[in-house]
């Protein structure tokens, strides 16, 4: 897992010491900043941190572990995602961060949980992103709805919507092109999208979700403010934190946007996504 497990050691090696002194709390601090949680974030739990050890009494190290592990999962209790079907997941997110492969790794896990998936490839701008995802629909064995490039991402959703309510399908996913926040025309095609998907089929759950690349730290951030900016955004995916992700940042994704975190993925396998939990996710830090 790459720096994220060795920010655990760290972590761990910390916990190791006996007594809860300055130099215990500053070297805690410090990694927690270095796990790009941010300056304001890990500030905001030493305090709370230290506010309860000072309630409690505590003077050692195995207690203060205790309750930094129930700060932790409590700054990650938002409202979660709400699976439901019939289920429109619509994915958005820059180039670069996994889109594609993150689609077949969420086929992968509706399939093994008995849900129908069809896929749709939105992605018009570039044919090598139509050929990737037709490529995996053939290995897990889902239908994709496409066209040629160049095509009207609204129209193939609008295929796609009907073949999805005329053969009953749990789970539509949606590939939408890599977006920058400069680029306005790809944001109002995105808007878009969403309409149409809200109109064709009001009585299915909704879903727009963002793919972030942990790696990016506290850059991920701005991404979320700039598709907020266009369209909602109710859930997160975040990729690659097995390369040189250090996990920290999904606190300040939670506490300044309020955004749960959906899915979280550890390698580059289809089998490599996990449901977030809050609670095992602080235990793997801590434990």
């Amino acid at each position: 897992m790459g720096i994220f497990k060795k920010f655990f050691e760290k972590l761990k090696y910390t916990f190791k010491r006996t007594e809860l002194n300055a130099s215990f709390y500053d070297e805690l601090e410090e990694l927690l900043v270095s796990s790009d949680m941010g300056v304001e974030t890990a500030l905001d739990i030493m305090d709370e941190l230290k506010a309860v050890c000072k309630t409690k009494l505590i003077k050692d190290s195995e207690h203060a572990q205790i309750e930094l592990k129930q700060i932790l999962i409590n700054k990650l209790d938002v409202e979660p995602v709400n699976f439901s079907y019939p289920l429109i997941i619509t994915v958005v997110g820059v180039n670069g961060v996994g889109k594609t492969t993150t689609i077949a790794k969420m086929t992968k896990y509706f399939t093994k949980n008995k849900k129908s998936v069809l896929l749709a490839a939105g992605d018009t701008f570039r044919a090598a992103a139509t050929e990737q995802l037709n490529t995996w629909a053939e290995k897990l064995k889902v239908k994709i709805i496409k066209q040629g490039e160049g095509a009207d991402s609204a129209s193939v959703v609008f295929d796609a919507l009907t073949s999805m309510k005329a053969k009953n399908i749990d789970v539509l996913i949606v590939d939408t092109a890599g977006r920058l926040h400069t680029k306005t025309n790809l944001m109002k095609e995105l808007q878009k999208i969403n309409n149409i998907a809200k109109r064709e089929h009001p009585t299915a759950n909704f879903l727009n979700l963002i793919v972030l690349d942990a790696s990016i730290g506290q850059n991920s951030i701005a991404q979320v403010k700039a598709f907020k900016d266009s369209v909602d955004i109710d859930g997160i995916i975040l990729t690659k934190l097995d390369g040189t992700a250090k996990g920290g940042v999904v606190y300040p994704i939670v506490n300044e946007l309020k955004v749960p975190i959906v899915f979280t993925g550890f390698g580059e396998g289809v089998d490599d996504l996990s449901v977030f939990d809050p609670v095992s996710f602080v235990e793997k830090i801590l434990m």
